[in-house]
This record gives structure tokens, sequence and C-alpha cells, in this order.
């Protein structure tokens, strides 16, 4: 059940999203940390678990534990279902397919670098995005009393009929208005129109022109913006453009909440909105990251050119799970928008969407 909240329906903040939804502000909060994702909700917001590198028992426990620390509040889930992946999650057969070329450069990195070997696996270095695993994950979501489900990279419209018919709000990503006649088709609830200058998985097309154009393409489907977004002056022009509310992802990487190690936490805080790229050598598809060594030498003349997904993650698992393990500082990276230029202290969830909100509030104040 959602948790009634009393709110000022005069309020410009307060958009039919929120009535929709059971919230008090239409800022919906992206993260892979189950402890942010519940203080999103708890302060007001709709947190979305990150549940793309989870194992199925991983998904069904993790979102159970987010519902014992909410309560009746609402909250979603977000899993990424790519089009094109193999059928079997079998790693000997991905495996097989990588070219010895790849395979020595990556062997060179971890030589340069001096990267220890890893200790045991981790999802990047034990599971391969396939059918199989994406069905597995969407099984253990159906087991939960999640209530919103949001697809990235993919709207399978066998998948978001299950999910329906269990009763859940759907959600899709969109990186460009040519994607949207697969979301309308597959009945998805809202979209999430994302820009260019989002964190991790991302288009071509900048926010404030993608923006109004998958709104008015969407018609009645409500559309949330995306990408770079992280203050209040932001949130409000997302509104002006047709958004019922924001998408954020990056913002919470700089909270007490997500426990981010020290190394990575302190190139978060560094970064500006220049020290970001685009680069296809995390998971084989554009994804923007802070750049770091990692990135440079992926840039770097006579480097191969990194493999599709799921490839390039069979490729560089191993190394890449060693680099966090062990923390390897020049290699170590995170995928982060260009909105990161706003995360230059530690803070909290709940400040963070203080803040949204008092500064939305002022900028506001520009119209009356």
């Amino acid at each position: 059940m959602v948790q009634e909240r009393p709110v000022d329906r005069d309020d410009v903040l307060h958009t039919p999203i929120c009535d929709r939804l059971g919230i008090e502000y239409p800022i919906f909060g992206f993260s892979h940390s189950m402890e942010v994702t519940a203080e999103i909700s708890k302060a007001g917001g709709f947190g979305v678990y990150g549940a793309t590198r989870d194992r199925p028992e991983a998904i069904v426990k993790r979102l159970a534990n987010i519902r014992s620390m909410i309560g009746g509040r609402p909250f979603g889930v977000d899993l990424l279902l790519p089009l094109g992946m193999q059928n079997k999650n079998d790693w000997a057969a991905a495996e097989a397919q990588l070219p010895e070329a790849h395979k020595a450069f990556v062997k060179h990195l971890k030589e340069k670098y001096q990267v220890p070997d890893p200790t045991g696996k981790s999802f990047f270095s034990s599971i391969v995005r396939s059918n199989e695993f994406f069905q597995e994950q969407v099984q253990a979501v159906l087991e939960s009393d999640v209530n919103l489900f949001a697809s990235a990279i993919g709207t399978p419209p066998d998948i978001i009929e299950k999910v329906k018919a269990a009763g859940m709000t759907t959600l899709s990503l969109i990186g460009a208005p040519k994607h949207i006649k697969y979301a309308k088709a597959a009945g998805i609830d809202l979209i999430v129109a994302q820009g260019y200058d989002a964190g991790g998985h991302t288009g071509p097309i900048g926010t404030m022109s993608l923006v109004p154009q998958i709104v008015d393409a969407a018609g009645e489907v409500p559309v949330l913006a995306a990408g770079g977004i992280a203050n209040g002056r932001q949130m409000v022009a997302s509104l002006a453009l047709g958004a019922q509310g924001v998408w954020l992802g990056t913002v919470w990487l700089a909270t007490e909440e997500h426990r981010l190690s020290g190394k990575l936490l302190a190139k978060i805080l560094k970064a500006g909105s220049a020290d970001t790229l685009i680069s296809r050598c995390h998971s084989g598809k554009p994804a923007r990251m802070i750049r770091t060594a990692w990135s440079d030498e992926w840039e770097a003349e006579g480097a191969p050119k990194p493999l599709k997904m799921p490839y390039q993650q069979v490729l560089i698992g191993d190394l890449l799970t060693s680099i966090m393990e062990h923390e390897v500082e020049p290699l170590l990276y995170e995928g982060a928008g260009q909105g990161v230029a706003y995360c230059n202290e530690l803070t909290t969830v709940r400040r963070v969407i203080e803040r949204l909100v008092d500064e939305s509030r002022e900028a506001l104040k520009i119209f009356r």
C-alpha cells in the first residue's frame, strides 16, 4: 500500500505524476545502493534500485530489504534488457569469441599498472549478459512487491506484459525519438527522456534538445527528464520543457548512504563536467563515465576497439574485478554524468532532495 502524504496540490512542483504514484516530489533517483534507494523514497521522492548487476537470488533479498526500510512508500527496480544478446549464460562460449589481440591488450594493462589478481569473482567476471540471465532476473522481480519496473536499453514486449500483469508501473529510458514507438507499442506507462549529458549508458542527443521532442511524441504518456540534472534550476527547466519530473543518478554518488570507496569518492568530488566522456570501454555500448587512465588507454592510438556487448565485459571482467577490489587508483572509474560538477561535497540523500526543492522554489520566483 502507498502511504498517504499531505500535499499542496497548488504547488507547481506537485505534478500529476506525484498523485499517480503517491509521492511528494517528482524526483526519481536511480542507484545501485539499497540505502540510497530507500532514503530517496523516505524523503518524498521515488527511489529506483539498479539491479542489473545482481543475481536473481540477490534481487529477491535486496528488494525485500528496501521494502523493510521504507514500509508502504513506493519504489522501483531497474534492469538492463538489451536486444541481440546470446541466449545462454555461458561464460566459456562467450570467452571463446574473444580476439587474441584484445586479450593481449588487457594483459598489457594488467602488467603496466601492476594490478593484482582478484581474490574472487564478481558479476563482471562470472555473468554473461544473456537472454537466459535476463529472464531469471525478471522472474525475481515478479516475486517482489516492487511498485515500478524500469527497463533500460531495450523494451521487450513480452517482459513488459508480464510485469504489467503483476500490477507494476512500467518505465522505459529512451535516448532518441526513434525509440519512442517501441515503448508505446509495448504499453509503457512512463518514459524517461535521457539526454547525452547522462551518466552510464546514454544516447547522442543533449537533454535540452531531447526532452521536448520526447514529450511531443509521447502524447499522454508522462515523461521524466534525465541527463546532467543536478540542481533546482535544471529541475524547473525540465518542467518547462514538458516533463512531469526528473530522473537523477549521478548526484547520489556523493552521498554518505552510497558509501563509495575513498579513492573513487575523491574522483567524483573533484570532477567537472569536462572530466567525463562517452566510451564503449566499459560494456561495449556507449556509456558516460569519469575519465581516468582506463578510458585513456582504450582511446589511445593503437588500442583495439572495444568489443560489442556482452563480449567487452567478458574480456575485461577479471581485470575490472581486480581494479575495483584492490582500488587500483589510476584505472578506477565510475559511470557519471555531466552533472557531476555539482557533486563537490559529501552530503546525504535527504539534503540533496531538500536542496533540489529549495533551489526549484527559488528559481520559480522569476516568474512571479
